[in-house]
């Protein structure tokens, strides 16, 4: 829980990795994504790397997979007419060089029928094997569909894996290879762990380890995240990322930046609405479909459905404040002000209703004001001509408030930063 409010503790490892085990042990590690290497190759050549070729494959296979798509081959014939054996050789030299197929042209009738009898049979020929042959790769490619996704992971793994061996140095006797990282002290007994697993499957007789090293510049910051606080998180990082083991400022923006926006967004209508669709959302999040949809559109909103829910909730409630749904005034409960005592009291009559706009509610008359409205803002404040002015008044107040509380709980965590 304390990494929740301030970035965990982090220390450099130095990892020994068994040649024979490297790969595995890399994996393992990425699998659980708790270490970020750093590169001890900073002035050797990108192409000079010694597993360059492995990431280029990885790359080409990439490429393969992304464009299973053929394309049609056009056909086209054409007659070449010439004098002379020499011309002729030259002709078919040309046409041998553009890998086109070449047929003599008979001099007789009788002859150029025979030829092109015996063309149409070949094509026929070939039709038929090339409907058998589209057939069965037609089969093979179905089957190759379904394990396409698995293929494109297990390619992209292996580059990650490979690049992540770029940054390693070679030892002396180049029997393993020596990584530096940066690992939260709390995973070390997992990276242990990993390091096993990885020489484990690899069959290696020598387990490969880690050394803590003094760090010599600042660790980099790590605040775990979980699918409700990684949206927040995100903004916030937006900004800026705080220093190594300063107090998290996503935690305080779950409740900040959703309240602050319904203080400008507050409407019952509307807020419902939003809360509606991030609940569906939320609660269809495990739906391959919804994770896996390639819109950019789409993929912001659904991995901000929990900030788009506390939005959305928010503004019901600021919205139920301001009295506004659709930005039409509700009447839930009874006003507190009442007219008619007022008309009894100046002995209004129906001519001074039509005579005036509006008419002066006197709360220093009995019955006239029976006390506030039980929460927001009275309704009876829709038919006042300063209506607007109030209103606007009321929540230019309410924001400097908000804002100067905001700004000094700002300041108050700078000071425990600063302690």
């Amino acid at each position: 829980m304390g990494s929740l409010f301030r970035s965990e503790e982090v220390c450099l490892v130095q990892i020994f990795l068994q040649s024979g085990s490297a790969y595995n042990c890399v994996s393992e590690l990425g699998e659980l994504g708790i270490v970020e290497f750093r590169d001890l190759n900073p002035n050797v050549n990108a192409f000079q790397r010694k597993y360059v070729n492995e990431v280029r494959r990885c790359e080409e296979l990439e490429k393969t997979f992304v464009s299973n798509a053929g394309e049609e081959v056009q056909w086209t014939v054409f007659l070449i007419s010439f004098w002379g054996d020499q011309i002729g050789q030259k002709v078919k030299k040309i046409c041998d060089c553009f890998h086109t197929q070449t047929f003599p042209y008979p001099e007789s009738q009788a002859e150029r029928e025979e030829t092109l009898n015996g063309l149409r049979g070949r094509i026929e020929d070939i039709k038929s094997v090339m409907g058998e042959t589209e057939q069965y790769m037609q089969q093979l490619l179905v089957r190759a569909l379904a394990r396409l996704p698995e293929w494109i992971v297990q390619v992209q793994k292996c580059k990650a894996v490979q690049t992540v061996l770029n940054l390693c140095s070679p030892s002396v006797t180049d029997k393993c290879l020596i990584a530096e990282a940066w690992c939260p002290v709390s995973q070390l007994p997992a990276l242990q762990s990993a390091l096993r697993e990885g020489g484990r499957k690899s069959g290696s007789s020598v387990d490969s380890f880690y050394n803590r090293l003094p760090a010599t510049t600042s660790p980099p910051t790590l605040f775990p995240t979980n699918a409700f606080t990684a949206g927040f998180q995100n903004i916030v990082d937006a900004y800026g990322v705080a220093s190594y083991r300063e107090m998290n400022p996503a935690v305080y923006t779950i409740i900040t930046f959703p309240f602050l926006f319904a203080v400008m967004f507050g409407d019952v209508g509307h807020g419902l609405l939003m809360t509606l669709l991030a609940l569906w959302m939320v609660l269809e999040e495990k739906d391959s479909k919804l994770r896996k949809n390639t819109n950019e559109i789409w993929q912001m909103m659904f991995g901000g459905r929990y900030l788009i829910l506390l939005m959305g909730l928010f503004s019901i409630y600021t919205g139920a404040i301001y009295n506004e749904c659709f930005s039409r005034g509700l009447n839930t409960f009874s006003s507190g002000w009442h007219i008619r005592p007022n008309a009894e009291f100046y002995n209004w009559t129906e001519e001074t209703f039509k005579s005036n706009q509006y008419l002066s509610l006197d709360p220093n008359v009995t019955g006239v004001f029976t006390g506030p409205y039980p929460f927001g803002v009275d309704p009876i404040w829709g038919l006042a001509n300063n209506h607007l002015t109030f209103l606007n008044s009321y929540k230019m107040k309410m924001s400097v408030i908000i804002g100067v509380i905001h700004m000094t709980f700002g300041v108050c965590l700078s000071l425990f930063n600063y302690m």
